[in-house]
């Protein structure tokens, strides 16, 4: 049993590694976006609209930037150039956070930062797809999730203490968030290695024409509709923290709800992805959408501890469940040549999303209450498991 096992579930190394990055990575991102909205509305006395449209631009930004680094990594053939130039300019971004000393600042930051996630996020999952046999893509892209979400509570918990050691000095935090930015940039030029592609003669069509259009099938941009009307539903995290803030936490403790939802995306998001590779994959992905549903209506609720802790986990066992699962199913519904497009089309339509999602629920807080925004997030997500139910695969 034990070797022919190994083999069938043995993940490529590449994905290990890039998986690391993206924890380094995403432990100094998530330092600094932990403590980023309570930093903009205590200290630079910025408005729930302000964090709103600043986080869904910058998300957004993300999103839709991918779609340009997706089709070039398809079209010059190769991949780790451009995701080294995407962490670069994250990691060159971060000093900006503890400089600021204005929304500017903050917005610029974040705009460049996401410029920068926009750039390496579909060619790290194309890279991803192109090392990773076919059976064993759902737990591939689930590893690199569970990675990424360690590194995304770890990233609280060192904020946390730094907090509470350096009494609530969100700069000096913010100046530490540096260090593993620039160890995830130096571990990926040194650790990755892109796959040597046959010399081809083949002039390669530019992607985004008619002909590269028509070859993405039907079920592609199915899927595409889905993750675009499931991130409707899914506003910026930076409402969970604004949403912790109102139960009373102290302001070094408030980060403890990114721990809490990232330690249940990284313990499920593996288990998941390697249940995505046996199990229907479209009924998977409805099941998911339920945690979201359950978390919105809990966080609309009330504020108090309990429904707070409710709700995260929910919305960590969301993100486990659909995340990785989304992107296996864009890599198994596009041909090999168009993957990074794929991802980048894909990403487009989550991007415009993002920014709707985000603005939306900044207006709907300041003008109707934190409930109100809850309660939309629940109909968007309730829209999105119908729009599932009406088509089987």
């Amino acid at each position: 049993m034990s070797d022919s096992l190994t083999k069938k579930i043995r993940i490529p190394s590449t994905v290990w590694m890039l998986g690391c990055v993206s924890l380094l990575m995403d432990i100094s991102s998530e330092m600094v976006h932990a403590l980023l909205p309570l930093f903009m509305v205590t200290v630079l006395a910025a408005s729930a609209t302000t964090v709103g449209l600043i986080e869904g631009v910058a998300e957004a930004t993300a999103l839709i930037v991918k779609i340009f680094s997706g089709v070039l990594s398809d079209y010059v053939g190769k991949r780790k150039p451009l995701a080294v130039c995407g962490y670069g300019m994250a990691a060159l971004t971060k000093p900006l956070f503890a400089l600021a000393s204005g929304t500017g600042w903050i917005f610029t930051a974040r705009f460049i930062d996401r410029i920068g996630k926009g750039i390496r996020g579909a060619p790290r999952d194309a890279l991803i797809a192109d090392v990773t046999p076919k059976h064993l893509q759902g737990a591939a892209f689930g590893l690199r999730q569970s990675l990424d979400s360690i590194g995304a509570f770890l990233g609280p918990l060192l904020a946390i203490a730094l907090m509470l050691l350096w009494q609530n000095d969100f700069r000096a935090v913010f100046w530490v968030a540096v260090i593993p930015a620039f160890l995830a940039l130096a571990l990926l030029i040194v650790g990755v290695r892109e796959p040597v592609r046959p010399a081809s003669s083949v002039v390669r069509p530019f992607p985004i024409s008619r002909a590269g259009l028509r070859a993405l099938p039907a079920y592609y941009w199915w899927v595409v509709s889905v993750g675009a009307a499931l991130t409707l539903a899914r506003f910026s995290e930076a409402f969970l923290i604004l949403r912790a803030h109102q139960s009373g936490l102290g302001l070094a403790w408030i980060p403890l709800v990114l721990v809490a939802m990232n330690v249940v995306y990284a313990a499920c998001a593996y288990p998941l992805g390697i249940l995505a590779d046996r199990l229907s994959r479209p009924a998977l992905l409805a099941a998911g959408i339920v945690p979201l549903i359950g978390a919105d209506l809990l966080l609309a609720h009330s504020a108090a501890l309990p429904w707070l802790a409710g709700g995260v986990i929910l919305w960590g066992l969301h993100m486990a469940a659909t995340q990785g699962l989304l992107a296996a199913m864009v890599a198994a519904s596009a041909p090999e040549h168009l993957r990074g497009t794929a991802f980048g089309l894909y990403s487009l339509a989550s991007g415009g999303a993002m920014l709707i999602a985000s603005v939306l629920a900044g207006l709907l807080w300041d003008h109707y209450g934190a409930a109100m925004t809850f309660y939309s997030g629940a109909l968007f997500a309730a829209l999105s498991f119908l729009l599932l139910l009406m088509r089987r695969h």
